[in-house]
């Protein structure tokens, strides 16, 4: 068993965060009425990609009635079409689909993990459950060790690889980068390019602060920079 099957075991069967752990838990009971026949996930997600990937992708946390209902992050929401149709077009990903955790989806090159591995109410983790994760997340950014290029969704994503890079000890820039849409971070030699993008939330995507054109351009911005890495 590889270090990556073992760190999902035990994200898996983590009950760490009583919140986190009673709203899922609550959530894959109660259900979504357009939903009342699946049988959802209802436990931490597991991340998801190859542990050779040079495209490490960083979201917020898992949706209450997406990937805590399916068992995969970025599946069976909005954001995850958006993600995954984006991240296919760029040859990131098998396919474009979203919906279910069987449907044969693989990552190319890429690896996906989130701050928060549990569903929060209202979509939005607490400080602390977030630094429940923190080991876990940690870890993978240790073991990810053909990493070239960070993708962060979002404002907390960005500021928690930063954040994270420091807790391993990694001397960062100052002043920090700010966060910026399909802005590209150098952090240091050796570290790998961090791209900060808006996250595909309907907050983003319903008001036209993110549209598909910007949000492709992320995923090709990363392509081009593994390419002239070649």
């Amino acid at each position: 068993m590889d270090w990556q099957e073992k760190l999902n075991q035990r994200v898996v069967r983590c009950r760490l965060c009583p919140r986190l752990t009673t709203y899922r838990e609550r959530i894959g009971r109660d259900k979504k009425r357009e939903f009342r026949d699946w049988d959802y996930w209802a436990k931490p997600l597991p991340s998801f990609g190859t542990a050779s990937a040079r495209v490490l992708i960083i979201g917020l946390a898992p949706a209450a009635h997406g990937g805590n209902r399916t068992g995969r992050f970025f599946t069976g929401d909005s954001s995850g079409r958006w993600l995954f149709r984006a991240l296919h077009r760029a040859g990131f990903a098998k396919q474009p689909t979203w919906e279910r955790r069987d449907d044969g989806q693989k990552l190319i090159d890429a690896y996906i993990t989130a701050v928060c591995h549990c569903a929060p109410p209202d979509n939005k983790p607490l400080p602390e459950g977030i630094e429940y994760c923190s080991a876990y997340f940690d870890e993978e950014l240790e073991k990810l060790k053909r990493v070239r290029v960070v993708i962060a969704l979002g404002k907390i994503a960005f500021d928690n690889y930063l954040k994270g890079l420091r807790r391993l000890g990694v001397a960062l820039p100052k002043p920090l980068p700010r966060f910026a849409h399909n802005t590209v971070h150098e952090l240091g030699d050796g570290l790998p390019a961090l791209i900060s993008s808006y996250h595909p939330s309907r907050q983003n995507t319903n008001t036209g602060k993110l549209t598909e054109p910007m949000f492709d351009a992320v995923f090709a911005r990363a392509r081009r920079l593994l390419d002239a890495a070649d």
